[in-house]
C-alpha cells in the first residue's frame, strides 16, 4: 500500500493532476507508474476519456501484481473500429514514422472494380433516370412504329389533254446544321465502342467524363456535339461477357465517276465508204511514193490504222518518222483533215519527234499504233 501511495505522490508531482485523477490512471495501468504517465500524455484531457463501468458487488477489486490490460478506450480506438470496417472499400492504411499521434497516415488505393460491375453501374444509372429496355424488334414498349412521309417533289397532272404537267416542289429537309442522330452504345467485356467503331477501354482518362456522363443517365458531350443541336436517341447493347469483335464492314460498289485510261488499241472510226478498188489504188500511189535506195539496209514496219486496217511497208533505216506519217495520209486520204499521233505498243510512246530516222527512235521492224486526237 506504502509503494502505491508513492506512485501517487510520484503521479502528481510530474502532472500537477489531483490525487483521484492520479489514482484512476495508475489502477488503470496496474499501478505501473510508466505505463500510467505514457496513458496520461497521450490521452489525458477530459474529454477525451471514457471510463468503464464498476462490477458491483463491493469497492474491493482483486488485483494482480502483473501488468493488466488498460481500462482506458478513447475516442481514437473508436474510429479505429469504424476505419477498419472501410478497409475494403478505402483500401488498406500504413503508417509512416513516429507514433500514432506524431506519425503520417498512408492510405492506399480502393479496390478497382471489375468490368462486370462497370456495365452494371452504366445499366443502372439509366433505369433510375428513365431509360426504356428495347425489345429484339428495337421498339420500345407502346411505342408504334411510324412510317417515313415522302418529302420528295412530283409532277402535277394536267386536268385537261391540252394541259401541261407542272412540277411541284417538295418540302426542303431541315439543314445539315441540326439533324437527329441514333448512336448505338455497345458495352463490351474490356470497353465500349459506340455504332461500328473502334474499341475504347474503361480504364483509359479519356472516357472518364463519358461514361459519368452515362452512369448519371446524361448525353453525352461528344454526342450531344454530333448532333448540332437535334434529338440523340441512344441505345445501350450489354455485351459484358463478349470480347470485342469489330463488324465486317458491307462491301458497297462504287457509285463515283472516272476516267477511262488510254489503250494502245486503235479506236475504230467509221470512215467515208470507199470502195475496195479505191481503196486498192490509194495504198498503191502510197508504196510508190517511198523512196527505196536498194545499197542501203532496209526495215519492215507495220502500221495499224485508226479504222481497223492494217499496212505493211518497206523503208530504209534513213528514213523519218514523217515519212510514217506522209505514208498513212496517202494511203488513207481521208486522215489528212483529221489529227492523230503515231505510237509505239511496248511500250507505249508517243512519236513526237518526226525528225528522228527509223534508226535513231528504234523503230526497226516495229509496229506502229495510229491515235485519234
Amino acid at each position: 500500500m506504502a509503494s502505491q501511495e508513492e506512485s501517487v505522490r510520484e503521479f502528481v508531482a510530474v502532472t500537477g493532476v489531483e490525487e483521484e485523477r492520479a489514482r484512476f490512471f495508475l489502477e488503470s495501468a496496474g499501478w505501473n507508474l510508466q505505463l500510467a504517465l505514457g496513458s496520461f500524455f497521450e490521452d489525458g484531457n477530459d474529454d477525451d476519456i471514457i471510463t468503464l463501468p464498476q462490477p458491483e458487488g463491493g469497492s474491493s477489486v482483486s488485483r494482480s501484481t502483473g501488468p493488466s490490460q488498460p481500462r482506458v478506450t478513447s475516442f481514437r480506438d473508436l474510429m479505429h473500429e469504424a476505419e477498419d470496417e472501410s478497409d475494403e472499400e478505402e483500401g488498406q492504411r500504413f503508417f509512416a514514422g513516429g507514433s500514432e499521434r506524431s506519425g503520417q497516415q498512408i492510405v492506399g488505393p480502393p479496390k478497382k472494380k471489375s468490368s462486370n460491375e462497370v456495365v452494371e453501374d452504366l445499366f443502372k444509372g439509366a433505369r433510375e433516370h428513365g431509360a426504356v429496355p428495347l425489345d429484339r424488334s428495337g421498339k420500345g414498349p407502346g411505342e408504334p412504329s411510324k412510317a417515313k412521309a415522302f418529302v420528295g417533289g412530283g409532277y402535277r397532272l394536267g386536268a385537261a389533254p391540252e394541259e401541261e404537267s407542272t412540277y411541284v416542289a417538295g418540302e426542303r429537309q431541315a439543314s445539315n446544321s441540326q439533324q437527329d442522330v441514333h448512336v448505338v452504345l455497345k458495352l463490351w467485356k474490356t470497353g465500349f465502342s459506340l455504332d461500328n467503331g473502334e474499341l475504347r477501354t474503361y480504364n483509359d482518362p479519356g472516357n472518364a467524363n463519358f461514361l459519368e456522363a452515362i452512369r448519371r443517365g446524361e448525353i453525352p458531350l461528344e454526342l450531344r456535339q454530333r448532333a448540332r443541336g437535334g434529338q440523340v436517341n441512344l441505345d445501350m447493347e450489354d455485351h459484358r461477357d463478349e470480347d470485342f469483335t469489330k463488324p465486317k464492314v458491307a462491301f458497297k460498289a462504287f457509285e463515283g465517276e472516272g476516267q477511262k485510261l488510254g489503250s494502245a488499241t486503235p479506236e475504230l472510226i467509221s470512215a467515208p465508204p470507199t470502195s475496195q478498188q479505191d481503196q486498192a489504188a490509194n495504198e498503191a500511189q502510197a508504196r510508190s511514193s517511198v523512196s527505196l535506195d536498194s545499197s542501203q539496209p532496209t526495215t519492215n514496219i507495220q502500221i495499224r490504222l485508226a479504222d481497223g486496217g492494217k499496212l505493211v511497208q518497206k523503208f530504209n533505216h534513213t528514213h523519218r518518222v514523217s515519212d510514217l506519217r506522209q505514208f498513212v495520209v496517202l494511203a488513207r486520204p481521208a486522215m489528212a483533215a483529221r489529227e492523230f499521233v503515231l505510237m509505239t505498243t511496248f511500250p507505249n510512246k508517243e512519236l513526237t519527234d518526226e525528225s528522228q530516222t527509223l534508226q535513231e527512235a528504234n523503230l526497226l521492224n516495229a509496229v506502229i499504233v495510229q491515235r485519234l486526237n
